[in-house]
């Protein structure tokens, strides 16, 4: 997208950066159907827990005809270890967008295949620490599996389950 000084009309005034930054979003917004930033912006408030920190909107698609007026689609990116719980939530999830807008905004919900990524701002890094009488029973316990792929993912399990979390 071509983005011009002469887009914006100052008027003799300083250029508000919110009037960039709508000129520049609002395109790409409509295109996955959002009418406008609320949803996204305000979605770990929206959204009921835990599903406000492993979930996120992708999208929103509006079915054509009489059916539309029922609500859209919403396309949620989700966390791996929360998808059929969240399938099984969707209903919540609906119910919760529907009461913040006031309205029926969504009829169903569904997971977008598109990975999901935890957001930068609530990273915690886990430290393992895996004594060496804990490695040696996790090698005794894998000794006998021959796929070698196999052996390291059970081996990374264990250290994973039996070793000791701090946080950094």
């Amino acid at each position: 997208m071509a983005f011009k000084k002469s887009d914006i009309k100052r008027r003799g005034r300083p250029a508000n950066a919110g009037e960039i930054a709508n000129r520049v979003l609002d395109p790409v917004l409509k295109k996955r159907g959002f009418a406008s930033r609320d949803i996204l912006a305000r979605w770990p408030h929206i959204a009921p827990p835990p599903y406000n920190r492993v979930s996120f909107p992708e999208r929103l698609t509006w079915r054509r005809g009489e059916a539309g007026a029922q609500g859209a689609i919403l396309f949620l990116r989700c966390h791996e270890a929360h998808r059929l719980a969240l399938a099984h939530d969707s209903m919540l999830i609906a119910g919760a967008v529907n009461r913040y807008f006031g309205y029926v905004l969504v009829d169903r919900v569904k997971l977008s295949a598109e990975p999901f990524t935890f957001r930068s701002d609530s990273k915690v890094q886990i430290a393992i620490v895996t004594s060496a009488d804990t490695i040696g029973k996790i090698e005794n316990q894998i000794a006998a599996v021959e796929d070698e792929g196999l052996r390291d993912a059970l081996r990374k399990l264990g250290q994973g389950v039996l070793g000791e979390k701090n946080r950094i």
